[in-house]
């Protein structure tokens, strides 16, 4: 579980995440200044952390770099909840807690999440290690391991 993200860099992958495509430092730059004064090399400084951890990939173009999450932010808001409750000395007493905070419209979204990943009856029905001898191996997460290709810094520098 990567550490959860600072403010500005929480900023900062709240439109990269929101705008869903790849974007430059400028474009995020010009949106940040909309609620508060900050420098380029700020902006540019917290995308260069951000892909040094991991949390963006980047693309020369020209000059600039264009950035892409790695993963979404629901897989981000997963992984901090799945690490707070992993880290409960009482996880079943920490979900009661939690859903005791959740609004009427959370516990809905809350039930139809879990309806998606519940096994239908005829699934339940068969134990993966009495059919093919193994446990059933994991899944991997869609976005979480998907590093990037090039970690190369541009020649002409910034």
């Amino acid at each position: 579980m990567p550490r959860p993200l600072g403010d500005l860099e929480d900023a900062v992958m709240t439109r990269v995440w929101q705008w869903n495509r790849p974007v430059t430092v400028r474009e995020v730059l010009e949106d940040l200044q909309q609620e508060r004064s900050i420098a380029y090399t700020t902006v540019m400084t917290v995308m260069d952390n951000l892909h040094q951890k991991g949390w963006v990939r980047r693309e020369v173009d020209g000059r600039a770099y264009r950035y892409t999450a790695v993963s979404t932010r629901a897989a981000y808001s997963a992984a901090l909840m799945n690490e707070a409750w992993s880290r409960s000395d009482n996880p079943a007493a920490a979900l009661v807690a939690f859903f005791g905070m959740m609004s009427a419209e959370q516990r809905e979204a809350l039930q139809d999440a879990v309806r998606m990943v519940s096994p239908s009856p005829a699934e339940s029905s068969v134990n993966p290690v009495e059919s093919s001898g193994n446990p059933a191996e994991p899944t991997a997460d869609a976005g979480g391991d998907d590093a990037p290709a090039d970690d190369v810094e541009p020649e002409s520098g910034r």
